[in-house]
């Protein structure tokens, strides 16, 4: 298998589970077919949008090749109808996202690499592809995207994408050391989640109780 064939392996097989993860948490908020597709369709292609215009490839791989929106709408109107049978909805959306995380940050770096846009702007393009349809399926379903809180989701991307620029720089750009990065990537998500892991928050201060007198001058 080719470079270029196991990129669009990648690339088509990040589209389906991130569809599958935006249109099971369409589901869970009870979205009718065309949100469900819709929630879907940007979940899976957004983050590929965004890499594409950023690298000027344009018309984006989303609506130049039909495999995309394709790959995308199936794999949303079969979760819509199988989800009876999906256990635990929550949890098969973290698995599902994770799963997504570590494929487009992969593709995403690399695509960025080939393009010849230096190792450093690549790894935030391959963060950015990674985060992006994540945080579009967040806003549409009525979340605080992941992206936004405190737990370890752009920053797996970030570490994913630098060992990615890192393997590609020494010359490792076969199938294997990719799908060992995506699976890096995806077990740091999970692990993540698992012992709930969390970048800091700024402590909140409990406000002072003013004594008696005139108020301080600003």
């Amino acid at each position: 298998m080719t470079t270029s064939t196991a990129l669009l392996t990648a690339d088509l097989v990040g589209v389906a589970v991130f569809a599958a993860s935006g249109a099971s948490a369409a589901v869970a908020k009870r979205l009718d077919l065309f949100g469900v597709v819709f929630v879907g369709f940007v979940a899976a292609l957004g983050g590929g949008i965004f890499r594409d215009l950023v690298i000027d490839e344009v018309p984006p791989l989303a609506f130049a090749d039909w495999r995309y929106a394709t790959a995308a709408a199936v794999t949303a109107v079969a979760v819509f109808w199988l989800h009876p049978q999906l256990a635990r909805l929550r949890t098969t959306v973290l698995v599902l996202d994770a799963a997504g995380l570590g494929l487009f940050t992969v593709t995403g770096t690399l695509k960025a690499l080939d393009a010849q846009v230096p190792a450093v702007g690549a790894c935030v393009i391959g963060m950015l592809t990674a985060i992006g349809g994540g945080l579009g399926r967040d806003l549409l379903t009525g979340e605080i995207p992941v992206v936004l809180r405190r737990e370890i989701y752009a920053v797996a991307a970030l570490a994913g994408s630098i060992v990615v620029a890192g393997l590609h720089g020494l010359g490792y750009a076969g199938p294997v050391p990719l799908v060992t990065a995506a699976v890096l990537i995806f077990a740091l998500r999970l692990v993540a989640l698992r012992r709930r892991w969390g970048a800091p928050v700024a402590p909140l201060r409990s406000p002072r109780t003013r004594g008696p007198g005139p108020d301080p001058e600003w």
